[in-house]
């Protein structure tokens, strides 16, 4: 049995000559894919199935992939592999910073996408390996709550904060390394698996947007501080709690 047999992946792309042989080829790796022509088609599968990981074509007709990802990581907290013809920085960085995990430009070695694959889904815990028992731990530190499992943040009164997957990922990697600092290549190696300079940029939008979510005063925060020359850092004292069981 391949180790990728519990893997679901959903394949998005228009171009039939290019996502066909695609699907046949992760489905002889082991993966069990689900092809979908566009978003609209994409949308309609995800009513009933609900995929490990999202392959997902950025310039599609209609509905367009930057588009889908959005719903994708914010409705569904899936992670997304772009597949794009696409090479230029900026349009890396607008895909990144909608809370894709990794991309990788046509046309591509399929055995690279596979690695890709393993890599970010091993990143999001769904390698479909044994858990870590302390997987599903509570993270708090001072008052706040972050169920890794349901990927929930919650303040000190209880109120749930709404947190899209890119925060989540960068929320986690911060409480994982609290009172450290992490520059922006380690935090992005962490958060996506890419350590190119050219997406500085995202890993800073991304943490003004996760200080507007958990800070008091994004202009004096004092959970994620800023350290000349150096990266970020997370303040407060972190720990982690094992969640309630159901008697």
């Amino acid at each position: 049995m391949s180790q990728d047999d519990s893997i679901s992946i959903l394949l998005v792309d228009d171009e039939a000559t290019l996502r066909e042989p695609l699907a046949e080829y992760l489905t002889g790796q082991g993966f069990a894919v689900t092809e979908a022509a566009s978003a609209a088609a994409a949308r309609s599968e995800l009513i009933n199935f609900q995929p490990d990981i999202v392959l997902l074509d950025i310039m599609m007709p209609g509905e367009d992939g930057l588009s889908l990802c959005r719903h994708l990581v914010e409705t569904h907290n899936l992670p997304v592999i772009f597949l794009t013809a696409r090479s230029e920085p900026t349009d890396r960085i607008i895909g990144l910073e909608l809370g894709a995990d990794d991309y990788i430009v046509k046309p591509f070695e399929p055995r690279e996408l596979v690695a890709r694959i393993r890599t970010v889904l091993r990143r999001v815990g769904r390698s479909g390996g044994a858990a870590n028992e302390t997987e599903d731990w509570f993270y708090t530190f001072e008052g706040w709550q972050l169920d890794p499992l349901k990927r929930k943040l919650t303040d000190p009164e209880g109120v749930t904060i709404p947190i899209s997957t890119a925060e989540f990922r960068l929320l986690r990697a911060l409480l994982d390394n609290s009172r450290r600092v992490l520059d922006r290549d380690q935090l992005l190696e962490m958060v996506q698996g890419r350590t190119a300079h050219l997406f500085d940029r995202a890993v800073d939008n991304q943490i003004s947007r996760l200080r507007r979510k958990i800070e008091s005063d994004t202009r004096k925060p004092q959970f994620i501080l800023t350290v000349r020359g150096g990266g970020y850092r997370f303040a407060a004292k972190v720990q982690r709690i094992e969640p309630p069981r159901p008697s």
